[in-house]
């Protein structure tokens, strides 16, 4: 049985399915955001990118996990490296994976920022 790849059609569809996710288009190429900030999309540096590659918004700690754990699955280009960015390869991803993937993101994008300890009022 030929295995099925995974396209943008099948993350829009996981990505959907959750909660405040929303289809939209960042740079002319489409992505899928939550609260108003890119969840994960078609990277618009295309040139720059390995054909048939997603960009997941994920922090930096996942970041260096993921693409230790599976370097043939996640990568990563001078371009995005100061993102918090991680380029997936969606020939070598599957549905499990992605989905799990997107949880992260999704978490990492919907948590809210630590607030900072009160300032010092002065005299």
């Amino acid at each position: 049985m030929p295995k099925r790849s995974i396209t943008f059609d099948t993350v829009r569809k996981i990505g959907l399915a959750m909660p405040g996710v929303e289809e939209s288009t960042a740079y002319g190429s489409p992505v899928l955001k939550v609260q108003g900030k890119i969840l994960a999309g078609i990277p618009a540096k295309r040139s720059e990118v390995e054909p048939g590659s997603l960009g997941v918004c994920v922090d930096f700690d996942d970041r260096a996990e993921l693409l230790a754990a599976a370097p043939r699955v996640y990568y990563l280009t001078e371009h995005y490296a100061g993102h918090k960015v991680v380029l997936v390869r969606m020939s070598r991803v599957n549905p499990d994976m992605l989905r799990d993937l997107l949880g992260m993101a999704y978490k990492f994008v919907t948590r809210k920022a630590t607030p900072r300890s009160p300032a010092r009022k002065r005299r």
